[in-house]
């Protein structure tokens, strides 16, 4: 692996265009709701996702056999990722697409924060601090928003929320374990032991599993499992060994920024004061949270 500064031009480029990628999948979820139901648009995506990442570990021989102990902890994963993405899709089919953007992007500051508890060597220094801070504002902004007088905006804000607690939870498990795998099979196995709980949701909770298929939907659906589940995840995991996660990370605020900038341009949805220094507050503490003392500059190879 490089070293975490010598992010080239071209790596910098790809990070820079799937952030962008990543923060339209609020957008194209909420495509997809109008047409699918929410546990069984989960299940529709990870099941395309799985197949197109077993055939790349296939095609790049990459090993997924895991052992005994290797299964409690995947089972351990996979709930966690059932509920979390349950809860997410729940919640934006309630809320607004740049609500959803703004609270997906307070991870890192639950990440940092459960870390510092469950991670020895991950303590919060007082820069990490002050971004927290400033990440949690700005979601609890979000909560006063005056947009929707019925809750129910409220509601899928919550709902996006434990979402995300539920994301960062897991995000500090695999951390501690990560070492005994690589990063296909620890995506695919929590994916497909996932799958058929997502589909048996959507027979017994979703209104109906699929109301309406359409162009738009389709789109959506592939947007979802090609490319942000499936290139996506391939294209930052291979960054992430390369150069390490310092440097990709100096680009995640690109995620609300985007996210809010489709939900308003594509969807139509209300730009308010509250959304607007929402994004001031947690695009700054992301900001803070990634701040290198030493730059150096971008380095071309």
């Amino acid at each position: 692996m490089q070293n975490n500064d010598d992010l080239t031009i071209r790596a910098a480029a790809l990070t820079i265009f799937i952030c962008i990628l990543f923060g339209g999948n609020p957008v194209a979820i909420k495509f997809c709701l109008t047409g699918i139901g929410s546990f069984t648009a989960a299940g529709i995506r990870f099941s395309i996702a799985a197949i197109v990442i077993f055939i790349w570990a296939k095609y790049k021989k990459i090993p997924l056999k895991i052992n005994q102990k290797q299964w409690g902890q995947v089972l351990i994963l996979a709930a966690i990722f059932v509920v979390q993405l349950s809860c997410f899709y729940m919640g934006m089919d309630k809320t607004t697409a740049s609500h959803g953007a703004l609270i997906s992007n307070v991870l890192p500051f639950i990440v940092l924060v459960l870390a510092h508890f469950f991670i020895p060597e991950d303590t919060i220094s007082f820069k990490k601090g002050i971004g927290i801070t400033l990440g949690f504002i700005g979601v609890l902004l979000l909560f006063f928003d005056e947009q929707d007088l019925t809750g129910e905006l409220r509601k899928g804000d919550l709902i996006v929320l434990v979402a995300v607690f539920m994301w960062s939870s897991s995000a500090v498990y695999v951390k501690r374990i990560i070492s005994q795998y690589n990063v296909v099979q620890i995506t695919i196995y929590p994916m497909v032991l996932g799958i058929p709980f997502f589909f048996l949701g959507g027979y017994l909770w979703d209104d109906q599993m699929i109301r309406m298929i359409n162009p738009t939907v389709v789109k959506a659906v592939l947007y979802l499992s090609l490319v942000t589940a499936s290139f996506g995840f391939i294209a930052w995991n291979t960054l992430l060994q390369k150069f390490g996660a310092t440097a990709l990370h100096s680009f995640i605020f690109i995620m609300p920024l985007v996210g809010v900038l489709f939900g308003v341009v594509l969807l139509g949805e209300a730009f308010t004061p509250h959304l607007a220094i929402s994004i001031a507050f947690i695009v700054t503490g992301v900001i803070i949270v990634n701040l290198r003392r030493k730059k150096r500059p971008v380095s071309v190879h």
